[in-house]
Order: C-alpha cells, then structure tokens, then sequence
C-alpha cells in the first residue's frame, strides 16, 4: 500500500470486484487514449489480466484510491520493471470520468515514482502518452518527467494519426528536487 495525503494505491484483487474496471474498459471516454480500446474484454479476461500482473515479479498493478471518500477512481502500474538496469515504465488510467481535472493523476504518479525511487532503488522511469492527452501529459510534467521523444504519426485515434510523447526521468533529477537525504553517488 501506498498513501499520499489523498490518496491510497492498493494492489487489485483479481478475485474481487472488478465490475467498475470492467465498465471503465468499456466507455470509450476514458479509453479513447488508452491501447486496450481496441480489445474486447470480459470478466474472464479482466481478472486473467490482474492476476497476471499480481504473479509477475517485473509489474506492479495498483488501484487508486480516494481517502476521504474510499472511492476507487481509477488505476496505475509499473511495467515492465527490470531490476537489471534499474528502471521501469509507468501508465496510469484515471476510469472515473467525475475524478478528471483534480490532480488525482498527478498524485498517484508522484506516489509511485517516490516508491519505485525510494523503495525499489529504481533509476529511470519513463511513460509515454498520446499528444492530444493534455491532462496525462501535464500529471508527468508536474512530476519532473521530461519529455525524451516524440514519435510522429504513430497513434490511430478519432479517425486519424497523433504522435506519441516519450518521457522519461532520472533518480538523479528526481531526487535533487524531492528528496532531503539525495546521495549523488548510489
């Protein structure tokens, strides 16, 4: 479990009620900049894919939380993980529509960075997003995420290409600006 002052990540359980991710998967509002719009997906599958993610040592799959209301908004993962060369991707799916524009993206991103940092001793995280997801993309940069790339027609959404945003960010950067014990030579 991981707790900000808002929030709380908690691991998802593949036998328990998984209902409303199931609805979040099917309205095309939260995943219109989301890959798995162009799967079907089942209950069957839904639970297949959490408990893939729960027994792989190289992910990391956690439901977002509001404390003050106990509601389940949404989630965020870290995948792959590669203990090897210290780094790890993040994605993050906010599936309740009323949740968009509080900063919950932000906060939960900011949470699991400090953790991959901090607790796993991560190096490098990166993320990527469509260029039209304002609101994705504004929750990576309020995190210190740079953006490293950009991949140019790339994406199929809403009846045309979009480019992909590439970020990425360092310990190093990270730790300068939010960690009072930052030692440059780990």
């Amino acid at each position: 479990m991981i707790q900000t002052k808002r929030l709380c990540l908690t691991p998802l359980d593949p036998e328990g009620d998984l209902e409303r991710y199931l609805r979040w998967l099917r309205d095309s509002r939260v995943t219109r900049f989301l890959e798995n719009r162009f799967f079907p997906t089942d209950m069957p599958s839904l639970r297949a894919y959490v408990h893939e993610k729960n027994s792989s040592s190289s992910a990391l799959l956690f439901g977002i939380h509001v404390l003050w209301r106990g509601g389940w908004i949404g989630n965020i993962k870290l995948e792959p993980i590669d203990y090897i060369h210290r780094r790890g991707e993040i994605g993050i799916m906010i599936g309740s529509v009323d949740h968009w524009g509080k900063g919950y993206a932000t906060e939960a991103i900011g949470a699991l960075t400090r953790y991959a940092f901090r607790d796993l001793g991560l190096s490098r995280l990166t993320a990527g997003c469509y260029a039209q997801n304002i609101g994705s993309r504004k929750a990576f940069e309020k995190n210190g995420f740079q953006q490293e790339g950009l991949y140019r027609h790339h994406i199929w959404c809403d009846g045309r290409f979009h480019d992909e945003i590439l970020f990425g960010l360092l310990y190093e950067d990270w730790a300068f600006l939010n960690d009072p014990n930052f030692d440059p030579s780990r």
